[in-house]
């Protein structure tokens, strides 16, 4: 006679190893399973593609190119240059000869010529006094007047500060830019307030902007423009722009923040 209890722990045993065999079973079917619908995917998925880099047009390339430059469109007209915008070092114009030693921006050439030669047709004597400086130049001036200052008993920090008001800093001058001259009568040489009663003087500031000019530095703009009161002093900003500096009373500094 078997013992019950062996009897018992033979079969407990059979039935262990009948369940394992069946969970075992069960384990492969599911992983052969999971494994033959991850390789059906990886048959039938498309090919990966290739990350390419947008290229752009020629035309894209330059308009980009020009904007960089300060080209885009007409901007270089309205090339803000003061003590907050000062020139980069390596800022390069194409200079045009304008007689008497002057020379300006090329493409202002024309315009700055057709403006002078209406201002004779009228029986004025315009005459330039200042047009394009080299970086150079403008440092002597600057430390020219800098000296004299301290001459006149400023010291030397206050001195650069009341220089830049009436010559501007190296690198924020417009006349580095060639879109800037100084314009004066040839009966009144002087670079100061009398200019502004001279005939030349009123014939400029009613006609300058239908050539494109407008008076740059006018009375009652000097804490927008960091510079005083210089009727004498034009700038090119377009014949666009100039219309609406002219009839808005607007300074360059004002009207591009409204443009």
């Amino acid at each position: 006679m078997i013992c019950e209890t062996r009897r018992y722990r033979g079969g407990h045993r059979r039935r262990v190893h009948r369940t394992r065999r069946l969970f075992l079973v069960l384990l492969m079917a599911v992983l052969l399973l999971v494994s033959a619908i991850v390789l059906m995917r990886w048959l039938t998925a498309p090919p990966a593609l290739s990350v390419i880099e947008p290229v752009q047009s020629a035309a894209q390339q330059e308009k980009d190119s020009a904007s960089v430059s300060g080209e885009d469109q007409d901007s270089w007209q309205l090339l803000l240059v003061n003590a907050q915008y000062a020139l980069p070092d390596d800022f390069t114009v194409e200079l045009a000869d304008v007689g008497g030693g002057h020379s300006v921006d090329a493409r202002i050439a024309p315009e700055l010529q057709a403006m002078l030669d209406a201002c004779k047709s009228d029986g004025l004597s315009p005459l330039i006094c200042s047009s394009y400086r080299t970086r150079e130049i403008q440092q002597s001036l600057f430390d020219n007047k800098v000296q004299r200052l301290i001459a006149e008993g400023y010291a030397p920090d206050a001195a650069q500060a009341k220089a830049g008001t009436v010559v501007a800093v190296p690198g924020t001058s417009e006349h580095e830019t060639g879109l800037a001259v100084d314009l004066v009568d040839e009966n009144n040489q002087n670079l100061d307030e009398t200019q502004e009663q001279t005939a030349v003087q009123q014939w400029m500031i009613a006609h300058s902007w239908e050539y494109g000019f407008v008076l740059r530095y006018p009375n009652g703009k000097s804490d927008v423009t960091g510079i005083i009161y210089e009727p004498w002093h034009y700038r090119y900003v377009g014949k666009e722009a100039a219309r609406e500096i002219h009839e808005t009373g607007l300074c360059l500094e004002e009207y591009l923040q409204t443009a």
